[in-house]
Formats: C-alpha cells, structure tokens, sequence
C-alpha cells in the first residue's frame, strides 16, 4: 500500500470514527456544536454541548485505550487548547459555560469511551 492510499484509509477511519463518537455523545444526551473546527492553530475534532458545559473533543480510533490516549501528545494539546481559545474568542457566551476537553476512544467492536476532562488548559 502506497504513502496516498495509506492516507486515505486513515483520513476515512477518523471520518467514521468522529461519526461514531458524535453518535454516542448524541445519544448520552450531548449536542454537536461543531464539527470538525478549524482554525489557524489547528483542529479541533468536536464540540459539543450538554447543560452548562462545553466539550473541546478529541477523537482517536486506536485498537487498546491506551494507544488512544498516548496519542494524545502534549503538542496536540496545546494546538487543542490554541483552538478553543479561538472559539471561546469568536463565540463570547461560552464563557459563562464550564468548558472542558474530552477525549473520546473508538475502538473496533466496542461502544466509544468518553473520558471526561482527559487534560487540563494551563492558564
């Protein structure tokens, strides 16, 4: 398999595994504010919205948990945290929500694992 179609089936599993982990945050009563959101400083998967609290959710499709969450690299935390700052910056009223950053695992045959506040902004 050559370096295009390797990118292509990866870029297409985190396409399906995003829509999966919509799904469960939709059905555990979560609502999607954005899809994947872009900015100058990066991505951000998804944000979504429950009561009086806002999720900055990033996604990994891994085979064991903790492959996910080792994926979850200090870098890509800090260009997380970068982006949702630009979006509190663009959209002032979720200031006055609890925000958080999430990270939700897909793992093959198994119902998707929100971990709830997985890391921390640094203030």
């Amino acid at each position: 398999m050559g370096e295009t179609q390797r990118r292509k089936k990866a870029y297409g599993l985190g396409l399906s595994a995003e829509s999966r982990a919509a799904w469960a945050l939709r059905l555990t009563g979560w609502r999607i504010l954005k899809h994947r959101y872009k900015t100058k400083a990066g991505e951000i998967d998804l944000i979504a919205k429950k009561g009086k609290t806002v999720a900055f959710v990033e996604v990994k499709a891994r085979k064991t948990r903790r492959a996910a969450m080792e994926a979850v690299s200090p870098s890509n935390q800090r260009r997380i945290i970068r982006a949702a700052r630009i979006f509190v910056a663009e959209h002032p009223k979720a200031g006055f929500y609890s925000l958080r950053f999430d990270v939700v695992i897909v793992r093959p045959w198994r119902w998707p694992e929100r971990i709830a506040n997985a890391f921390q902004a640094a203030d």
